[in-house]
C-alpha cells in the first residue's frame, strides 16, 4: 500500500473516529435558567406613592438619586416615589425570585417608550421599556403589573385632585366678594362636575393613547422574555373618597358646604383628609369608573390583537370599601388612602390642621403645593396599609384562571378576588 493510500486511509479513519466520538459524547452542562421576575410598570398607584420609605431611583444619566431635599426640582428621579411597600412587594407570588419596580409617580403612556424627561413636567428617568429590557437581560419575566391611564396628555389624577380640593378650600375660606388667586389665577369655588374631571372625548383619547403604549410593552416582552411565558395584570384605580361622607363631616358650626364661607367645616374635613364638596363626590365616583372602563378596554383591545397573550384585568375599585377617607368617623387613621396634606413651604413639616388660618395663610400654603409639588404629591394615594390590600388583589390576579377579576373588601376587612 502506497504511502499516499495509507495516509488517506488514516485520515479517513481519523474523521470517522472523531464523528463517532462526537455522536456518543455526553452532552455538556445545560445553561442555567434565569431567575424569575415580577415587574411593575406605570404610574403612582403602582410605584407606591403614599406608601413611604421611598428608594433611590436611577436617573436618565445612570446616577442613583436619593432624597434631594424638599425644595429640589420635582423632575428629580427620586420623586418617582418607588416604595418597597408598594403592592408588588406585598403580594404573595409563588415562584417569583425577584421583583423590579419600574413605575414612576406621574407616569404617562408617553413614558413607556420615551424618556419622561423629554416631555413637560416629566421626571429625569429613562423610558420604562428601556428599563424593562435591562431586567430581561438577567431575568425570566413571568409577571408584569401595569397601572396606566390615570395620567395622560388629556388629564392627570393629580390635576383633578388639586382642582376639586382647591375649589372646596377656596369656598370654605373666602366669600364670593373676596379676591382669591393661586399661582395660576383665580380659583373657582363651585363643586367639581363630570366635565371638570374628564370629558367623553378625553377618555376616548386617553384610551387610545394607553392602548398604544401597552401594545409596545407586549411587543417588547415577546422579544425579550426568556421563555415567552408571562402574565400581564392590568390594574385599574381605587377612589380614595367614598360615594358619601360620614354624617359627622356634613356640617360644622351650623354651616354646610352649600353655604358661603364655612371655615370650621373646611378645617374639619382637611384634618380628616377629605377637603371636598359633597357634591363633587358623585362626579369623582364616575371619574373612577371611567378609569376602570379605560383599563378594561385597553385589555380587551390588546387581547384581540394578541390572542395567545396571558392578559388579566384586575378591578380594584371596591378594594377600599368601608375604609376610604371620611367614610366613617375617625378618618384618616382608619382609611387605606393618604389624606390631603400640604406644607407651609418646602419645610418637610405637614400641616395637619388649618384651624386658625386666615385666607392669606391658606393661599400661601396652597401655593406651596403648586411650586413644590413633592410637598403634596402623596395626597389621596393608597397608604402602606392600602398597598398591602392591593398586594392581596395582585396575588389573586396572578393565580386566577379568569381573564377579569374584581377585588372587593368586605365590612369585616376581608378581601376577596373573583
Amino acid at each position: 500500500m502506497s504511502v499516499l493510500r495509507r495516509t488517506a486511509l488514516a485520515a479517513a479513519l481519523a474523521v470517522a473516529s472523531a464523528a463517532l466520538s462526537t455522536a456518543v459524547a455526553p452532552p455538556g452542562p445545560a445553561a442555567a435558567a434565569l431567575p424569575t421576575a415580577a415587574v411593575a410598570l406605570g404610574d403612582s398607584f403602582i410605584s407606591g406613592e403614599g406608601a413611604g420609605a421611598y428608594a433611590p431611583v436611577v436617573d436618565v444619566s445612570g446616577v442613583a438619586q436619593g432624597f434631594p431635599g424638599w425644595s429640589a426640582p420635582n423632575s428629580n428621579a427620586y420623586f418617582c416615589h418607588r416604595s418597597p411597600n408598594a403592592s408588588l412587594f406585598q403580594a404573595d407570588l409563588p415562584g417569583i425570585a425577584d421583583r423590579f419596580n419600574l413605575a414612576c409617580s406621574g407616569g404617562q403612556p408617553y413614558d413607556i417608550a420615551n424618556a419622561s424627561a423629554t416631555r413637560a413636567k416629566g421626571r429625569q428617568v429613562a423610558a420604562q421599556l428601556d428599563q424593562l429590557r435591562a431586567v430581561g437581560q438577567s431575568h425570566d419575566i413571568d409577571l408584569v403589573l401595569i397601572g396606566l391611564g390615570s395620567n395622560n396628555s388629556s388629564f392627570t389624577f393629580g390635576s383633578v385632585a388639586e382642582k376639586c380640593a382647591n375649589r372646596f378650600i377656596a369656598d370654605a375660606w373666602t366669600g364670593w366678594w373676596e379676591f382669591w388667586a393661586y399661582l395660576g389665577g383665580p380659583v373657582e369655588q363651585k363643586p367639581c362636575t363630570d366635565a371638570d374631571l374628564a370629558t367623553s372625548a378625553q377618555f376616548s383619547a386617553a384610551t387610545a393613547e394607553t392602548t398604544a403604549a401597552v401594545r409596545q410593552i407586549l411587543t417588547t416582552l415577546d422579544q425579550i422574555d426568556a421563555d415567552g411565558q408571562h402574565r400581564i395584570v392590568f390594574q385599574d384605580y381605587t377612589n380614595p373618597l367614598p360615594p358619601e361622607l360620614a354624617s359627622v363631616y356634613w356640617d360644622e358650626d351650623s354651616r354646610d358646604d352649600t353655604r358661603d364661607k364655612f371655615r370650621a367645616l373646611g378645617a374639619e374635613r382637611y384634618a380628616a383628609g377629605c377637603p371636598i364638596h359633597r357634591a363633587s363626590l358623585a362626579p369623582g365616583q364616575r371619574f373612577s369608573q371611567g378609569l376602570g372602563t379605560l383599563v378594561s378596554s385597553v385589555r380587551a383591545n390588546l387581547a384581540a390583537e394578541f390572542p395567545s397573550a396571558d392578559l388579566v384585568y384586575l378591578n380594584v375599585q371596591r378594594a377600599f370599601d368601608g375604609a376610604r377617607l371620611c367614610e366613617s368617623a375617625g378618618s384618616p387613621a382608619n382609611a387605606l388612602a393618604t389624606p390631603i396634606r400640604l406644607q407651609d413651604g418646602p419645610t418637610g413639616v405637614f400641616v395637619t390642621s388649618l384651624s386658625g388660618y386666615d385666607k392669606l395663610d391658606i393661599q400661601r400654603i396652597a401655593n406651596a403645593c403648586g411650586t413644590y409639588f413633592q410637598t403634596c404629591q402623596e395626597s389621596w394615594h393608597p397608604s402602606a396599609a392600602g398597598h398591602r390590600v392591593l398586594g392581596r388583589c395582585l396575588a389573586g390576579a396572578a393565580a386566577t384562571a379568569a381573564r377579569a377579576v374584581s377585588c372587593v373588601r368586605a365590612p369585616d376587612g376581608s378581601v376577596t378576588v373573583g
